[in-house]
């Protein structure tokens, strides 16, 4: 494995020059989403998702002459290596991303993938919610709307039921509204 994957690639000190690409003095934390034979897939740190630092690295890693292909996606943080898959390529790739800065440790900033995924995927759904209604309605509208649509099926369907209901729910209720209204009314006294 090499320590220092600039001395074997003589095209790599050249474009780190030109691009002013220096190594950082805050590490840039990625996670190997996916390594198959030839193909390495990191995900960037939020904090380092700028087209200009991204496309810097790229820069530097298409130097390496392991390295056949180099995409990237700032708005996912995605950069994408393809490289000729021959034993000690990948060390090559991963000793020239060391030298880069980048680290590996966990990018997910407290949310795991799959909860990132589905909170892009609601913001996605929303966005499209606007587009189609103009602007006139968002999820924020339309999920209480249908919640409220169905508590007012249930109430025709089996009537008001209050005898069902159990006294920790009515407890927990009234705390929950005594506060949401209680900061409310702060906020406004603050805010005047």
């Amino acid at each position: 494995m090499l320590t220092n994957g600039y001395n074997t690639y003589n095209k790599m000190s050249e474009i780190i020059n030109k691009t002013t690409f220096k190594t950082p003095s805050k590490p840039i934390s990625t996670k190997v989403v996916s390594s198959t034979p030839g193909r390495l897939r990191l995900r960037v740190a939020h904090s380092h998702r700028q087209p200009e630092k991204m496309q810097c690295i790229a820069n530097a890693l298409s130097a390496n002459s392991h390295i056949n292909r180099v995409k990237t996606n700032v708005a996912h943080g995605s950069i994408v290596i393809n490289h000729d898959g021959n034993d000690g390529s990948l060390e090559d790739v991963l000793a020239t991303l060391k030298d880069l800065g980048i680290i590996f440790a966990d990018v997910t900033e407290g949310n795991t993938e799959a909860a990132d995924g589905v909170s892009s995927a609601v913001v996605d759904l929303n966005q499209r919610i606007k587009q189609l209604t103009h602007g006139a309605f968002d999820l924020r509208i339309l999920f209480p709307l249908g919640l409220a649509s169905l508590s007012v099926r249930q109430l025709l369907k089996k009537g008001l039921q209050l005898e069902v209901i159990p006294w920790y729910v009515l407890a927990w209720y009234a705390f929950d509204s005594f506060i949401k209204l209680h900061g409310t009314s702060q906020e406004e006294s603050t805010n005047e």
